[in-house]
């Protein structure tokens, strides 16, 4: 049995996808079980009959598992996780990995207009997520000139604001904080929140809003 450090690198380096004899990718949760069986069996060094004997199966059962030619027990997927060193979660990823994401290249996130959008307040949304379950979305803030009066944010959800430059004080409820490069500050939307001072021009920082399983208005 490996149990070397290295064997986990190994199998990660391996090939992605299983194919089966006939060429054709098998779908579903049997086809990522043959995968991870084989990837870790290969990374192991071992044979299919010396791994299906360390794990108390024949070859034939252990050889169809491989080729996403049968399903298995509880039972199997215990031994064959054990024989291999592995937690039996390890035996599922790549189930169900196709999963929604948004790509923005440097510089082309779409502006969006908020209050107190202005020549010198720019909001760059670098994109938003609208699963059923999870909804976040991440906008680059840059702030160029100063103003008479801030405007003042509530919204659902949770906000992270994360500092990459300038110095501002800003504002959240009757709590003030002054933002540096590299400080990060995490709050409750409902509450009141702003900038309060622009200590420091130019202003440019991270806003990323999860709005939990409630929908924006």
């Amino acid at each position: 049995m490996a149990t070397d450090p290295e064997f986990h690198e190994r199998a990660a380096a391996l090939p992605d996808r299983e194919v089966d004899p006939g060429g054709a990718e098998r779908p579903g949760l049997e086809a990522a079980i043959a995968r991870q069986v084989r990837q870790y069996r290969v990374a192991a060094g071992l044979s299919v009959a010396e791994m299906a004997a360390q794990v108390g199966i024949s070859k034939a059962m252990l050889s169809k598992i491989e080729n996403a030619q049968t399903s298995c027990s509880l039972t199997t997927l215990g031994r064959l996780a054990a024989g291999l060193d592995v937690p039996v979660t390890a035996l599922f990823r790549g189930v169900d990995d196709e999963r929604e994401a948004v790509y923005v290249e440097a510089g082309h996130g779409a502006r969006i207009v908020r209050r107190g959008s202005r020549v010198g307040h720019v909001y760059e949304l670098l994109g938003a997520l609208r699963g059923p379950h999870k909804r976040m979305e991440a906008v680059l803030v840059t702030l160029t000139e100063s103003s008479e009066v801030f405007p003042l944010f509530q919204h659902p959800g949770t906000e992270l604001l994360y500092m990459l430059e300038g110095v501002m004080v800003y504002g959240h409820g009757e709590a003030r904080y002054t933002l540096r490069p590299g400080d990060a500050l995490q709050f409750d939307g409902e509450g009141v929140h702003g900038p309060d001072e622009l200590v420091e021009l130019p202003i440019r920082f991270l806003s990323v809003t999860a709005y939990g399983d409630r929908i924006p208005a």
